[in-house]
């Protein structure tokens, strides 16, 4: 089994920043890959961006995040962080993080694992 916890969210206000953690424990040497989701009230599940957690493969992002939010490891803490700048309303959601065993990131990877959930929200 694999549990990942997140945290670090909050209310921020718009063009705020904010830090996300996931930290992992148990099976996590059977995955490669970690990424982050979110998901608004009424809307579907949104891919953000993943990173595998050992090699040195390039990091993927959503084009809807890509130069705000910044998907980085630290593997001495089994810990990926998810660094989210210049906030806007729209980014108010619950942010998952997830891990798969795929071996190359990517949104259409499958990921076995999800954490509860930390929520965001972006005042105007």
């Amino acid at each position: 089994q694999v549990q990942l916890v997140e945290s670090g969210g909050g209310l921020v206000q718009a063009e705020g920043s904010l830090r996300l953690s996931c930290t992992a424990s148990g099976r996590i040497f059977a995955r490669n890959v970690m990424g982050w989701f979110r998901q608004a009230p009424g809307k579907e599940r949104e891919y953000l961006a993943s990173m595998p957690i050992r090699s040195s493969v390039a990091a993927d992002y959503a084009d809807s995040v890509k130069g705000r939010f910044t998907i980085s490891r630290d593997n001495s803490k089994n810990t990926v962080f998810l660094q989210m700048n210049s906030l806007k309303p729209e980014d108010t959601a619950v942010y998952y993080c997830a891990a798969s065993s795929s071996v190359l990131p990517g949104p259409r990877r499958v990921y076995e694992n999800w954490g509860q959930g930390t929520q965001v929200t972006v005042s105007s």
